[in-house]
């Protein structure tokens, strides 16, 4: 185990680390240039970028399709998956799904049995995680890349989240840009990693899992539903992840307004029986 642990922090990508800096530098400065305008700014971008991106877009529709919606719907909240700036969608989803083929396990890009920091962040800072490898992505996600669509924005994925900043940047000046990106997307991508470390750490178990998956209600709070992580790998197609009336899982409230709205269908989701729920 030790000499796995030290391999793994033999490569360092100054490329990812160099705009990792940035972004939290640019986070710091916008703090201290602090404006009410700045703080609603960062609130709305924050909830498509997360919301409708990184929850309704890559995680529940593209890497589990746990319910199904036009191209154009999917293609809309893919460019909102983008602006989180945690990839394009083949890098996301190849390395989401190969999480859960080994979660927790020794081939897993971000197991915590490495440690919570390499769950959180060390494996996007020094793990083998080139965001066009070809091999994971044909092994992972060969659906997403017969898609034109899908191989282009993830080929240029940087291009909306620049394309807001110039919007931000002629609207409301310096400071929304700090706020609206550089503040915005340095908590989003901590939130996005407290589900790859926090919850294979701390909280509650429901489901006897063969991970270290655990159900966090203040990661869930952050994420709007993704900390139910322990429900999610007991059913990885379920569009809820929050499986109780108290676990509260916006993003799944979203997917059921779509689908009342007939823009989404095949909505999956898993139920616990009333045993499952006393033992929990």
């Amino acid at each position: 185990m030790a000499g796995a642990r030290t391999g793994r922090y033999d490569k360092l990508s100054w490329i990812t680390c160099f705009f990792m800096s940035l972004f939290h530098i640019g986070a710091i400065w916008a703090l201290i240039d602090f404006t009410w305008s700045g703080v609603l700014v960062l609130l709305a971008t924050y909830y498509v970028s997360l919301a409708w991106g990184i929850g309704m877009s890559y995680h529940r529709l593209l890497t589990h399709r746990s319910y199904k919606t036009s191209k154009p719907m999917e293609y809309f909240l893919t460019i909102c998956a983008t602006l989180a700036l945690e990839g394009g969608p083949l890098f996301w989803v190849a390395t989401h799904r190969a999480h859960h083929q080994h979660s927790d396990a020794d081939p897993d890009p971000h197991t915590p049995r490495h440690g919570g920091f390499w769950a959180h962040m060390g494996w996007i800072m020094f793990g083998n995680m080139e965001h066009n490898d070809v091999g994971r992505t044909a092994k992972y996600a060969p659906d997403l890349a017969k898609d034109p669509f899908h191989r282009f924005i993830s080929q240029y994925h940087w291009i909306p989240l620049t394309t807001l900043g110039i919007i931000l940047l002629a609207l409301g000046g310096w400071n929304w840009v700090l706020w609206g990106v550089f503040l915005r997307t340095t908590i989003g991508l901590h939130v996005t990693w407290l589900v790859n470390s926090a919850t294979h750490l701390w909280g509650q178990r429901r489901f006897e899992t063969r991970d270290d998956s655990r159900n966090n209600w203040w990661v869930a709070l952050l994420s709007f539903g993704e900390g139910w992580h322990n429900n999610h790998h007991a059913h990885p197609t379920s569009a809820a992840h929050g499986l109780a009336w108290y676990e509260v899982d916006l993003t799944y409230l979203h997917i059921r307004a779509l689908e009342l709205l007939g823009l989404a269908t095949h909505v999956r989701k898993a139920r616990i029986n009333e045993a499952v729920e006393e033992a929990a």
